[in-house]
């Protein structure tokens, strides 16, 4: 069981840390889920009381606590101007060095700063204060193009929802698709999005009729990832003409159609990978890659080793699997 440490120190944001404690702590049942024994232990760590928005958390136990976890989470903070409190800056920073994974959610990457863990390192945050976190630590590679960061160790996601996605990022991480689909699906999630997916600044998504039926077009799209989709194919499915169909597809996902369908292809062959004894050249076949050649360089360039290399990793190691290298990871490169 890995044990994870949630920090309350200071004025944090509710949200975040609800999201947290309640993918963390609640272990999927049924189909794609696991023993309770396998799951996360969760903790919530603090000097004491702290308001979060309306609501008051008293911690089970101190920031010393986290010293001895797995996995710390730094919620987002209520008020990026404020410095962050320095003892939580010291547990962040010694959790860290303890052999800890660190992952921050939204305006908790202005901890992670203050601690000196994002420099050297690619960051992200809240688009809105992405150029305040630049400018306060400017030996960290801060992106506000993608939703969430991982450098194996250290870890960042984007404001609200890309919260959610971090956190399911962590668990595919841990426990492989299947379970991360699982809790996916108890949260009336889609499966995680890839952490290069954008974060929607210049133009929220308006909810229409429109958008209603580009969802549809993508469940369609899903279900027919082994064979060769073409813009031309989704639009006249759409009913659209491709190049309103693009539109669509950037408002909607933040991807042009065809980098949307490749991601969803790669995400199929790690699912495959993971759950079954298929060849390369099947799983090739399945995703609509056509072949072992392009499926290995395009599954290399989304997530960063080859298909045998992430097959290799999920397969080894323990029944509660430890998932790829850390640093390896599905963020898609920009």
């Amino acid at each position: 069981m890995r044990s994870v440490a949630l920090l309350t120190a200071g004025r944090v944001l509710h949200f975040e840390l609800g999201v947290a404690y309640e993918i963390f702590g609640n272990p999927p049942r049924g189909a794609g889920g696991v023993a309770e024994g396998d799951w996360y232990d969760v903790t919530l760590c603090g000097p004491g009381p702290v308001g979060v928005g309306p609501f008051t958390v008293e911690p089970r136990h101190g920031l010393e606590h986290a010293l001895g976890a797995d996995l710390v989470i730094v919620p987002a903070c209520a008020d990026v101007d404020e410095p962050p409190p320095a003892e939580l800056v010291e547990t962040v920073r010694a959790a860290h060095a303890a052999g800890a994974r660190v992952a921050s959610l939204c305006t908790g990457a202005f901890v992670l700063g203050a601690a000196g863990l994002l420099d050297g390192r690619r960051a992200t945050t809240h688009w809105a204060h992405a150029a305040e976190l630049a400018a306060r630590h400017p030996l960290a590679v801060v992106d506000a193009d993608v939703l969430y960061t991982d450098n194996g160790s250290v870890l960042t996601a984007a404001g609200k929802a890309a919260a959610v996605d971090l956190c399911l990022h962590l668990v595919h991480h841990d426990h492989g698709a299947a379970v991360a689909n699982s809790v996916a699906r108890r949260l009336v999630m889609p499966p995680h999005r890839p952490g290069g997916q954008a974060q929607f600044a210049a133009t929220p998504v308006q909810i229409t009729a429109g958008d209603d039926a580009l969802v549809h077009l993508l469940a369609w799209a899903r279900q027919r990832l082994d064979q060769p989709l073409t813009v031309d194919d989704l639009a006249r499915q759409a009913n659209v003409g491709p190049r309103q169909l693009g539109r669509r597809f950037r408002s909607v996902t933040g991807q042009p159609p065809l980098q949307w369908l490749l991601a969803q292809r790669v995400h199929r062959a790690q699912e495959l990978l993971e759950a079954t004894d298929m060849s390369v050249e099947a799983v090739a076949v399945a995703t609509g890659m056509g072949t072992a050649t392009t499926l290995r360089r395009q599954f290399k360039r989304v997530v960063g080793v080859p298909p045998d290399s992430y097959r290799r990793a999920f397969r080894s190691g323990s029944p509660g699997r430890t998932g790829p290298a850390r640093g390896a990871g599905v963020v898609s490169p920009r």
